[in-house]
């Protein structure tokens, strides 16, 4: 026993370091079950040739995972100096967002790269920045709220009967979702939730229970930038895909709540093991898609997205039955996502975090703040945007300076000057905080054309209200 330990030891030598020889050659001599060594031997030669093929023993699969990862480290490029990309907007992006762009162009495998104008800093990849990415996925570029989306239903209901509606509309929304911390009173049951992805996430995350909390965050829209709103549809473009006019609508936006935060976590964790960078880089690691881990991500990012849609859904549904209005249009897209395109002929997975989808004649909605409008436009695949455009105005604040340096009074006066009744929202999120979302849409008009203005009325956020003190935290 101890020669036949030796023999796979041995051969084993020549890819890992001692330890590691030791340990697989320890972990296949225990699942050999009696097979001639000879055959042992061959399975190892054949893995250790070829890793990438599936293995039929948990022993050899170790090993291939080994293998494919010290391959992969021996692959690692980071360049010196970062590709050039096209920057929409330049004059309002601060310096931060560009050092964080350019990094994310110095990876090996980011291979063309946009920064949109409502660029700010972030964490790893600016917010506002789109990469497209060859055989690999980087989960922070992607970001934490994965698939966060925007969605706007259109009634045909008009405009004018706002006010004489207002009481209902306002109770619709205070009771129909939830914001922060609170969640349902008892899970919903939703068809999403019996995805098989669910059960395949939590055994790669070794973790329990992301379906169970998602049962309980159905309808509920976190806390920060996230909204549910009624407001006026102005629709002046005759391929709005409702008639001219001023419409109410309903807009709604939120992601993935805490199933997306905790796969950016884990999974960031794990690339940052498979891919080991220079300092100032580490939240950049990625995992090719070849892998087990690449794999995995992928399929989880995917349920987070369609948790985002579903829960979208239960929002519009709930608030726009307790209102009692007729639905005439819908328009929905997401962001801090990665979708598998063509750049240049390759196929890529381009991650546009904190920005919009804008192939030529895809719909999608622009938000401002919650005192400026929000736009419903039409995709142009702008030159050099990677078919991208931006996310909403874009913060020129951070959290902590707009609450130093905007008060409750200007953001009021912001509010009664554009007939908005907010309900919860702290001063982190007034409008002052935000750039100039017209100075944005203009920075981007050969990515969109605007279709129609979307103008807050009733503004629904995180936060305690003088109206409902049990809602929200």
């Amino acid at each position: 026993m101890p020669s036949n330990f030796h023999a796979i030891r041995s051969v084993l030598a020549t890819a890992l370091a001692p330890h590691e020889a030791d340990r697989h050659a320890g972990a296949i001599l225990r699942a050999a079950s009696g097979r001639p060594i000879e055959q042992v031997l061959e399975d190892v030669a054949r893995v250790m040739a070829d890793p990438a093929i599936e293995q039929d023993n948990d022993a050899l699969a170790g090993l291939a995972r080994r293998l494919l990862e010290l391959r992969h480290r021996e692959s690692i490029v980071v360049r010196d100096e970062p590709l050039g990309y096209s920057v929409f907007g330049e004059q309002g992006i601060e310096p931060g967002a560009r050092r964080q762009m350019d990094d994310a162009m110095r990876l090996g495998p980011v291979v063309a790269g946009a920064l949109m104008p409502d660029a700010h800093q972030g964490y790893a990849l600016p917010i506002g920045g789109v990469i497209a990415v060859e055989d690999a996925l980087i989960p922070y570029a992607v970001g934490v709220d994965i698939g966060c989306r925007m969605h706007l239903s259109v009634f045909h209901q008009p405009a004018e009967q706002f006010d004489a509606l207002r009481e209902g509309l306002r109770r619709a929304i205070l009771h129909g979702t939830h914001f922060g911390q609170q969640t349902r009173s008892s899970p919903l049951d939703h068809p999403l939730l019996d995805d098989p992805r669910f059960r395949e996430t939590e055994k790669f995350m070794r973790t329990s229970g992301l379906r169970e909390r998602c049962a309980l965050q159905f309808g509920s829209s976190g806390g920060g930038n996230h909204f549910v709103e009624f407001g006026e549809l102005h629709v002046t473009h005759p391929d709005a895909g409702i008639p001219s006019g001023r419409w109410m609508a309903l807009l709604s936006h939120s992601g993935s709540r805490a199933l997306g935060h905790r796969i950016a976590t884990a999974f960031t964790a794990v690339a940052k093991r498979l891919t080991p960078l220079p300092t100032g880089l580490e939240d950049f690691a990625w995992l090719p898609l070849g892998t087990e881990e690449g794999r995995a991500y992928l399929a989880a990012m995917e349920l987070a997205g369609d948790f985002s849609a579903a829960n979208h859904r239960v929002i519009h549904e709930t608030v726009i039955a307790a209102a009692g209005l007729d639905v005439a249009l819908s328009v929905s897209n997401h962001h801090n996502y990665a979708w598998r395109e063509k750049f240049e002929g390759r196929d890529v997975y381009v991650h546009r975090k904190g920005a919009t989808p804008a192939s030529r004649g895809a719909l999608g909605v622009i938000p401002g703040s919650m005192a400026t409008p929000g736009f419903l436009v039409r995709g142009l695949s702008g030159v050099g945007s990677l078919e991208s455009a931006s996310h909403g105005a874009g913060r020129r604040m951070s959290r902590r300076e707009a609450e130093r340096n905007i008060t409750s009074a200007d953001r009021d006066l912001q509010l009664a000057s554009a007939r908005v009744e907010l309900l919860g929202g702290g001063i982190d999120e007034a409008p002052g905080a935000y750039k100039d979302i017209h100075s944005v849409m203009a920075a981007q008009t050969g990515l969109v054309e605007v279709l129609a203005e979307f103008h807050p009325r009733i503004v629904r956020m995180a936060g305690r209200t003088e109206l409902d003190p049990e809602e929200g935290n």
